[in-house]
């Protein structure tokens, strides 16, 4: 710190002082926390990447003499000196006395304690937030004869303003934007904020304040004549579709009470410019309604803009209504190339799509999909080849409605609701077996009205995994060997047949689309899904036949039955601009039963891996306390029926589009039953503590704007698979097996 403190000095100009160290403490702890003090301080000190100054190391390393290119390329990598500003300082404390002044502590003071030494300084901001003014009496002046009643009357048991509550400012902006919010939403469409006013009356040697509210009469300006406030009807509503020119011939068609008016052939059916619509002629104006209908628009894939303008009649208490919409290109084509690299075999995928926005005039969205994989399998003994071919086609075709009967498509637009069907097809060649999986689905999505809870119900997905061939050897080595036989991996080498009803529910605190890195917030995740409950009854009801398993069959093939849920919480802690910490917690327990001794492969849980345990590679932790033997099936053998991760990361802005993060994550898989194939794997309530696996590390991300490119490096600190001293690598460590390196697209959580 000596030599860090000298090497600074000498960029520090003279009479300077560089600030080291800001605080605000406050008298009432509440208040401080309540109104965020801290974020009204103008002036920082200079960043830090965990804890340490490192920019501004970076900066005492160009030298005085900035003629050399050398020294501009590290003053330009580096961060200043952040010098004390009085200016700064006085601005700090006025803004702090004027959220305070505003939350109704009237009398707050702000006092500013420097601390010098040498060239450094502190500063402490030491608040005294006073007595808090209440409202004694409340009065309401409303010269519109029209709304005198209900806003004197029958409105105040809605109002904000309550006799004895704290005297805010801010409860007096929000008493006006919802007044005018009502009567904007029932036909006064001329009214505005400005028509309400308040004023504050305090009574001498008293906090208490008499509020006056005073509503004015309309007027258009100040030189024209005050009139009462009128409320609005809705007269026609005109669709222009693809309209650039008015002036020139348009095809103008009547239905339903709209007016359809085009220049060419309609892009559109005339019910979804309706149904997405929530301005109907002949209603009183509503200013949600209006809002409402153009974010419908905006979200239609096929219409690429939109806008709506309102027209009054001369002379008339009518609106007329235009909205204009244009189609957006409806074909779009992509190409995608990938290289892989799986455990050293390497291998390419190409994948070609097309996409039509507006299918059928409606926006429904149709997208087509093929993709090709190869591998170069090494390694492998006893098998006719050595190469892995995968082919896959995916087609799905997507609504912008709620194709459900009695749901009105009214509730659909307004949640921004949509069906979707999809079906997909998976050819795997490997030289061990030939799998091939068929995969149908109905399913729907909606949100809230805030946008902040997503939810998706996967009416019906049926997965149907067909294996046609197995080669002799595989057979020979692991499913048919006396001894050897691997139950998990016989289940999963057979024809299957899996149909899954599943709930999702996802709550994002800021919004849907919102990202909550570097903020306080917090993201919710919910999910159950179930298999084979209605096969299995109608297998029960007409005495279907079974397997050698003793499982029922359906055409004839066994299908799968248990139940799924999973949970998943995450939270973020912002400490200042440039730091925040983020917790995440999830739990998954899956449960077969009936028609399944054991989960399919697909639906089991594995650890280890970018969004796991990432001092493990992926799936390559647990179940429990199992240490595999045959690297040939740990792949199969390291799944579970139970989940636990617990993760904990302190991220740092670093610089330009870069930040750094140092974590610590904890968790483990688990079997809910004894399989001997994967012993020590089982869930116990006695001893689940003691498998918990525990990784620290560090990583490093890269905003590339639409996606964060993430790179982490995680050491494994406590190693459930292992007893005695290699128990705890974290004292112990052997860098090649305890090291894991990941790359990923996105935030772990």
């Amino acid at each position: 710190m000596t030599i860090l403190s000298c090497s600074v000095d000498k960029y520090i100009p003279e009479g300077e002082h560089m600030l080291t160290g800001v605080a605000v403490t406050c008298d009432d702890e509440d208040v401080q926390k309540t109104y965020m003090l801290d974020d009204y301080v103008t002036l920082q000190t200079n960043s830090k990447w965990f804890g340490a100054r490192v920019p501004l190391k970076i900066y005492t390393l160009s030298g005085t003499d900035t003629t050399k290119r050398s020294c501009r390329f590290w003053r330009k990598l580096g961060e200043a000196p952040v010098l004390y500003d009085s200016v700064k300082a006085r601005k700090t404390m006025s803004d702090i006395r004027q959220v305070l002044g505003n939350a109704g502590y009237m009398k707050a003071e702000v006092e500013e304690f420097k601390m010098e030494k040498g060239k450094k300084i502190k500063v402490l901001y030491n608040v005294h937030p006073n007595e808090r003014y209440t409202i004694r009496h409340i009065h309401r002046i409303v010269e519109d004869k029209g709304l005198r009643h209900y806003l004197t009357v029958e409105d105040t048991i809605n109002s904000l303003l309550k006799k004895g509550r704290p005297f805010d400012v801010n409860t007096l902006n929000g008493e006006r934007n919802r007044i005018t919010s009502y009567l904007r939403n029932h036909g006064y469409y001329k009214f505005t904020k400005e028509d309400i006013r308040f004023s504050a009356d305090t009574a001498h040697n008293s906090t208490e304040v008499d509020v006056l509210l005073n509503v004015k009469l309309h007027q258009e300006d100040g030189r024209t004549e005050a009139t009462e406030h009128k409320p609005y009807t809705i007269g026609n509503v005109n669709f222009l579709t693809d309209v650039t020119i008015l002036q020139t011939p348009t095809d103008t068609l009547r239905r339903g009470g709209y007016n359809f008016i085009s220049q060419e052939r309609p892009h559109f059916r005339k019910r979804l410019l309706i149904s997405h619509s929530m301005i109907r002629p002949g209603e009183p104006y509503n200013d949600t309604h209006f809002r409402r209908t153009y974010t419908n628009y905006t979200r239609l894939s096929a219409i690429s803009f939109s806008n709506i303008n309102l027209t009054e009649r001369p002379g008339t208490d009518t609106l007329d209504c235009n909205i204009i919409v244009n189609h957006a290109k409806p074909h779009s084509f992509g190409f995608d190339v990938e290289a892989t690299n799986s455990a050293g075999d390497l291998g390419a995928a190409i994948s070609t799509s097309y996409q039509n926005k507006n299918l059928f005039r409606g926006s429904e969205s149709f997208m087509f999909k093929i993709r090709g994989a190869y591998e170069a399998i090494t390694g492998l003994e006893g098998y006719e080849g050595n190469n892995y071919v995968e082919l896959g086609a995916e087609a799905t075709l997507g609504f912008p409605a709620f194709l459900l009967p009695y749901v009105k498509r009214e509730w659909g637009t307004e949640h921004n609701a949509s069906s979707e069907i999809s079906l997909q097809y998976n050819m795997q060649n490997r030289p061990e077996f030939q799998r091939r999986v068929l995969t149908a689905a109905w399913r729907y999505k909606w949100n809230s009205r805030n946008q902040r809870v997503q939810n998706r119900f996967d009416l019906l997905e049926v997965n149907y995994v067909y294996m046609p061939w197995i080669s002799r050897t595989f057979k020979e080595q692991y499913l048919d060997s006396l001894g050897r036989t691997n139950a998990i991996l016989r289940y999963n080498y057979e024809n299957l047949l899996i149909t899954k009803l599943g709930y999702t529910y996802s709550y994002n605190s800021l919004g849907a689309r919102e990202q909550t890195y570097g903020k306080n917030a917090y993201t919710i995740r919910f999910n159950i899904e179930t298999s084979g409950n209605v096969l299995n009854a109608y297998s029960q009801i007409t005495k279907a036949s079974k397997n050698y398993a003793g499982q029922y069959k359906f055409c004839d093939i066994a299908f799968a039955q248990y139940v799924r849920g999973d949970f998943d919480y995450s939270k973020s802690f912002r400490i200042d601009k440039n730091n925040s910490v983020a917790f995440h917690g999830a739990l998954g327990i899956a449960y077969p039963y009936g028609n399944s001794n054991q989960l399919p492969f697909e639906k089991r849980y594995f650890g280890g891996g970018a969004n796991s345990v990432r001092g493990w590679s992926v799936r390559s932790l647990g179940p429990g306390a199992y240490n595999g033997k045959d690297k040939g099936i740990n792949f199969l053998n390291q799944c579970g029926d139970i989940k636990l991760d617990l993760s904990i990361e302190y991220r740092a802005q670093l610089f330009w589009k870069f930040s750094g993060a140092a974590f610590v994550d904890a968790g483990n898989i688990w079997t809910i039953r004894k399989y001997q194939d994967q012993p020590d794997g089982e869930f116990r309530l006695d001893k689940f503590h003691e498998q918990i696996a525990v990784s620290y590390g560090i990583g490093l991300r890269m905003d590339a704007n639409f996606f964060i490119v993430r790179f982490d490096a995680g050491m494994k600190a406590i190693d459930p698979a292992y007893t005695g001293r290699d128990h705890y690598p974290i004292t112990h460590h052997d860098f090649s097996r305890d090291f894991a390196f990941h790359f990923a697209v996105g935030l772990p959580f």
